[in-house]
């Protein structure tokens, strides 16, 4: 099966959003969007272009093929913080044009490693572990696999895999 493309707006705030004092929780879950019920019970890894992701992917290939499931592979877009441009007092955050998901969903559809598959690519924009961990909801996951974080940033500020670990609530596969 080809590849499907599935991008969700990375401007969260547009989304319809249910009211959280209402008294019917059945209401909140017709708010958020539906996903494609072919890949419910699938395999989500994150995808960024990175070796450590591609090698992730090639991992989470094999795991949705001898499961016999569905791949979501999601890319979280940049957002960054105005204060980074602007020196504001308040933690605003704007997003960045990423042109690199329309990208990687061109080289993902002409790959031929991922025929064996379906597979729809999800764009999300905000903290790259609560994206995950929403997208694995979202489609009841059985697993998300991710690529290790190599490098200084991810011993300062902790790693993706690890931060991901410890808050998930579907096993997390880390791959080297």
């Amino acid at each position: 099966m080809a590849g499907h493309e599935f991008f969700d707006s990375a401007d969260r705030k547009r989304r319809p959003v249910a009211d959280p004092k209402a008294a019917d929780p059945q209401a909140a879950e017709e708010a958020r969007p539906t996903c494609d019920p072919a890949f419910k019970h699938g395999v989500v890894v994150g995808f960024d272009g990175s070796t450590s992701s591609e090698r992730a992917l090639a991992y989470a290939i094999g795991m949705a093929r001898r499961s016999g499931s569905g791949l979501i592979i999601v890319h979280v877009a940049n957002r960054l913080p105005t204060t980074v441009w602007a020196g504001c007092e308040p933690p605003v955050f704007v997003d960045v044009p990423d042109h690199r998901t329309e990208v990687l969903g061109l080289e993902l559809a002409c790959a031929d490693y991922l025929a064996e598959v379906p597979w729809i690519l999800v764009e999300r924009g905000g903290d790259i572990c609560h994206e995950l961990e929403e997208v694995g909801r979202e489609y009841e996951a059985d697993a998300i696999v991710v690529g290790s974080t190599h490098g200084l940033v991810g011993r300062l500020f902790g790693s993706v895999a690890g931060r991901l670990a410890k808050r998930a609530q579907r096993p997390v596969i880390v791959i080297p």
